[in-house]
């Protein structure tokens, strides 16, 4: 059976820059960094201060009062990503099938905020003042259950959560579903809202995030000899994908045409990644077979890159394992310089990046990048944006448990 052709028709992001895809872009371009000092709880004893929130987000732009109440704020995020990006893909949702319309959205953690605010009820006021909508908020699938209601799309709906490879797989899962004819479009990507006091707690004492409380703006530094942890970051980004003949019989833009998906995993450890970047090549490799793409076709490559000192060594291994020669004169960057870690979110901003540069041939930048690592010695578009002939681009996201995704989009054949 002969394979559907996919491509991306709308993006939709929320993140530290706002919710317009053209702020985020122009940030981007500009090598600016959206993180900042937290405002949304009180830090003064915590060891990290700072993060990528999404300031000033107000959730009655999109959702009446009692919805609003009823998703926690990953959910929240979701649907306005979601009405970004189905605005920007022109889709008329009454017009559409909703029977081949579905929706698969990533979410590494959840409803973090809602089980804060249950348990300290819990303890302050007694299990008879839990909230009856814990539950359903709280739930990983509940993003893509609510952007299905939304709209009330009967198509596949699921829900992916593997660590920050959520979005990404979350992504591939729908690509395949819309080339395999199970659907004509499919909404996808990933959300997240684990900037919380137990986020931020939890992950300062693995040590696994930045403690630059000096500098925010400069903690995100991907690649470079002096990082010392990833940076958080809350936010959604979602892409329309569709059918192509569905996108051209009605006229719809059409950013980038989707060619590959490859997943795998280290089965080495829960939170360190594989030392010699075996799995992430894996789902590299995959995906450059999965698209019938040899390894010098890649002209660019959003990097997981997530400026911790095991990441960017061992995927700067990977990527040489899989790009071999190739890999000396191939660019590659790390968005996450400028957002933070958005982690179950961050395949879905990611790869909505990708569209963009795929539409418009400029390749942001990794910031931040000031001193050289001598293990990381790869090209990181360091500190400025670079204009491209831009072929094909990979997306890279890896998450604890072991999980790789590898996405490949370009422009359309």
């Amino acid at each position: 059976m002969s394979r559907r052709r996919v491509v991306i028709t709308g993006v939709g992001t929320v993140t530290s820059f706002g919710d317009q895809k053209e702020d985020l872009w122009q940030a981007l371009c500009e090598g600016r960094s959206g993180i900042a000092n937290i405002s949304s709880f009180d830090t003064s004893d915590f060891d990290v201060h700072f993060a990528g929130e999404v300031k000033d987000f107000d959730p009655a732009e999109w959702l009446d009062r009692k919805t609003a109440r009823h998703l926690d704020r990953f959910a929240q995020l979701a649907v306005a990503a979601t009405d970004r990006a189905v605005t920007d893909a022109g889709l008329d949702m009454e017009q559409v099938d909703k029977q081949r319309v579905g929706v698969i959205v990533g979410s590494g953690i959840g409803g973090l905020l809602e089980i804060e605010a249950q348990h300290a009820m819990l303890l302050t006021r007694g299990p008879s003042r839990v909230s009856p909508f814990m539950i359903p908020k709280l739930m990983v699938n509940a993003a893509s259950g609510q952007i299905s209601i939304r709209y009330n799309l009967r198509g596949p709906n699921s829900a992916v959560a593997t660590a920050c490879a959520s979005g990404a797989n979350a992504l591939g899962d729908a690509f395949k579903v819309v080339q395999r004819g199970d659907a004509d479009i499919m909404i996808s990507g990933g959300s997240e809202a684990a900037v919380t006091p137990m986020g931020v707690s939890g992950f300062s004492q693995m040590r696994a995030i930045s403690r630059r409380n000096d500098a925010p703006e400069k903690a995100s530094r991907p690649f470079d000899k002096e990082r010392d942890g990833f940076v958080m970051a809350e936010g959604a980004g979602i892409v329309v994908l569709e059918e192509l003949e569905h996108a051209r019989k009605r006229g719809a833009n059409i950013y980038a045409e989707f060619f590959g998906y490859g997943m795998s995993g280290d089965g080495w450890n829960i939170t360190a990644p594989h030392p010699e970047g075996l799995g992430a090549a894996r789902a590299m490799q995959n995906a450059l077979e999965d698209g019938g793409l040899a390894p010098e076709a890649i002209t660019y490559v959003n990097a997981h890159g997530t400026s911790t000192p095991l990441n960017d060594v061992i995927e700067t291994r990977s990527l040489r394992r899989v790009f071999n020669a190739h890999s000396e004169k191939l660019p590659i960057s790390s968005t996450k310089s400028m957002t933070g870690h958005l982690l179950g979110a961050s395949g879905g901003v990611e790869l909505a990046i990708c569209a963009l540069v795929a539409e418009r041939g400029v390749i942001p930048p990794t910031i931040n990048y000031e001193i050289p690592d001598p293990e990381c010695d790869l090209d990181y578009v360091a500190n400025e944006p670079r204009e491209a002939e831009v072929g094909y681009i990979m997306s890279n996201s890896f998450g604890f448990g072991g999980h790789n995704a590898s996405l490949i989009i370009g422009k359309l054949a």
